[in-house]
């Protein structure tokens, strides 16, 4: 399903004088259609580099990230026009940090509920879908119609992790998705993903968790060492 091939990302930074810094070099592995591959390693050593040069938040600088993508056949995310990332990022990617980024004063089932009226979902239904997902994550039904502006943490990442669990996706990238949530909500989510991946959903994440990393994965890449554990 994904191929990295020489994987290089190089940051320029202006401070006094213009320094460069390189968290990827040279990185290749492999992700099989239907697997969670984990990125391991410790902090800086560049594991949310590679998930945001895949959803194309970042450009690489050098190197191919080939998808098999139903949309347009095989296709390199490095060098893919914009036109095409974006159709990808609305029919087969989704990416979950562990940052809510939404609109002001929208609703939290609205926010949830987005994703199916651009898929084309009857409004009635996407919200009734959206609500199913907020109850299975344990928002609150008072949160529904609140803006998460003022929710807690956890609160917002729940949303955060309904609006893309809502609609399936054939690639889904996870980054820190769990890092502020309880222990009953983490399982929860845990149980989604175990779902996703047996319909089919090809998934590749990096958790503070350890634990839940190591229950979901099926191969970790430890940027530490560049070993590569299959369990």
């Amino acid at each position: 399903m994904l191929q990295v091939q020489a994987l290089s990302k190089t940051f320029h930074l202006a401070l006094n004088e213009t320094m460069e810094v390189s968290p990827l070099r040279n990185l290749s592995f492999s992700v099989p259609s239907g697997q969670f591959l984990g990125i391991a390693g410790p902090s800086g050593i560049g594991k949310s580099s590679i998930l945001k040069c895949i959803y194309r938040t970042y450009l690489p600088s050098a190197g191919h990230i080939w998808f098999q993508s139903q949309t347009f056949g095989d296709i390199d995310l490095a060098s893919a026009d914009e036109r095409q990332i974006s159709r990808l990022r609305k029919l087969e990617i989704r990416y979950v940090s562990q940052f809510l980024r939404v609109i002001p004063r929208v609703e939290a089932i609205d926010i949830v509920a987005e994703r199916l009226l651009l898929n084309g979902t009857d409004a009635g239904e996407a919200r009734r879908q959206a609500g199913e997902m907020l109850d299975m994550l344990r928002v609150p039904r008072s949160l529904w119609k609140a803006y998460p502006a003022t929710f807690s943490g956890g609160e917002q990442q729940r949303v955060n992790l309904a609006r893309a669990l809502v609609v399936p996706s054939r690639l889904l990238i996870l980054d820190e998705p769990t890092a502020s949530l309880d222990g009953e909500s983490k399982k929860n989510v845990v149980a989604l993903l175990e779902d996703m991946k047996r319909k089919g959903t090809t998934m590749i994440g990096v958790f503070h968790d350890v634990d839940i990393m190591e229950q979901l994965a099926d191969t970790i890449l430890d940027l530490g060492t560049m070993c590569q554990t299959n369990r």
